[in-house]
């Protein structure tokens, strides 16, 4: 018996493996108002509709608030991006959707805490299931 429960679980471990693709960096370091950035830096409005290019990206729509974790850090020629979670219209979507969004999209609601700590950003901060 213990065989065959050998045999057969490395096809539970197959089943259970999620699949993705890491994408370019978007820049090297994040501010956060934590080491972690879990907690929330700001509440913000869409200023505009916004159409995501990419997986690392959400789409928004204006009015909509967004919750902001992480401000990356501005390199080079790169667009200024926060990092933040949108909430659809209805009562269903309790987890969000967590991804980038462009700076001057928005306006800052409420100011919860500075994002003050400098973090090096990893490859799953580029993560798109």
């Amino acid at each position: 018996m213990a065989r065959l429960l050998l045999l057969f679980l490395p096809g539970l471990v197959a089943i259970g493996t999620v699949h993705g693709i890491f994408m370019d960096k978007l820049a090297s370091k994040k501010l956060c108002a934590d080491e972690e950035c879990v907690y929330t830096i700001s509440l913000t409005r869409a200023q505009e509709d916004y159409s995501a290019p990419d997986c690392r990206f959400i789409n928004v729509k204006k009015g909509q608030q967004i919750y902001v974790y992480s401000k990356l850090v501005k390199e080079n020629e790169a667009g200024e991006f926060w990092a933040g979670s949108v909430y659809g219209d209805d009562d269903e979507d309790e987890m969000g959707t967590v991804g980038y969004f462009p700076r001057n999209l928005v306006e800052e609601q409420h100011v919860y805490q500075e994002a003050t700590k400098e973090v090096p950003t990893t490859d799953i901060d580029f993560f798109c299931e």
